[in-house]
């Protein structure tokens, strides 16, 4: 079946995202560098992050709290109240970013919209997303906005069946193997992986999953183009 819609993840692929939280990480690091190495330290956040995934989701928001958390472990229930206090500093930080976009997005973006019908389907907070969205200047763009709290299988299925549309119909451009690739070749549509300079270690996908040659692979956003 012809292609109908051609979905964008948002956070690296279109804009930078996940080198702000390891800017944040450092920060976090050297902040607990009294109470422990920053090989524990980011094991310790890490588990956390991942037991609250189900409670907060993701975003900063969900990382500030983490980091929190984390901070109260690591220290043996130590942590000071500017130490908090600079936590939370490093989240509003984040939150207060400017939106950098990559790789020419907006011209890649007004090309596809010209043959498809365009839409973001991204996940992580709400309130976040809508404001990178709007810092953003691509809104105008997206004929639908999907923000999802999970991109498995279901969420894909439910977002599909919103766009009355066949699996075959649908084509996911992002960055992310684990929540913008595997998910939509294991329905039937079709995916182009479009690989970011960091990858959460959450992101990503185990070795086999890697090279199962039902997508496609491109060096940068612009070459999706090459492949519509």
């Amino acid at each position: 079946m012809p292609i109908k819609v051609v979905a964008f993840d948002a956070d690296d692929t279109l804009w930078v995202n996940e080198n702000y939280f390891r800017e944040a990480e450092g920060e976090f690091v050297k902040l607990m560098a009294t109470y422990a190495s920053e090989e524990d330290t980011m094991k310790i956040l890490f588990e956390i992050e991942m037991q609250n995934l189900g409670i907060y989701g993701f975003g900063i928001k969900g990382f500030m709290l983490a980091m929190a958390e984390a901070a109260g472990r690591i220290s043996n229930g130590k942590v000071t109240a500017a130490e908090i206090d600079k936590i939370l500093s490093l989240g509003k930080a984040m939150l207060n970013k400017p939106v950098e976009l990559l790789d020419n997005v907006e011209d890649i973006l007004k090309k596809v919209q010209q043959r498809y019908k365009v839409i973001l389907a991204t996940k992580g907070d709400l309130l976040d997303q809508q404001r990178k969205l709007e810092k953003s200047g691509l809104e105008k763009y997206f004929h639908h906005i999907e923000v999802m709290s999970d991109k498995k299988v279901k969420d894909y299925k439910k977002l599909i069946k919103h766009l009355d549309i066949q699996p075959e119909q649908f084509l996911m451009v992002g960055n992310s193997l684990k929540s913008d690739i595997l998910p939509v070749v294991e329905l039937g549509g079709q995916a182009i992986y479009v690989p970011y300079e960091i990858t959460w270690l959450h992101e990503q996908a185990a070795p086999e999953e890697q090279h199962n040659g039902k997508y496609v692979e491109v060096a940068k956003l612009h070459d999706v183009l090459n492949h519509l």
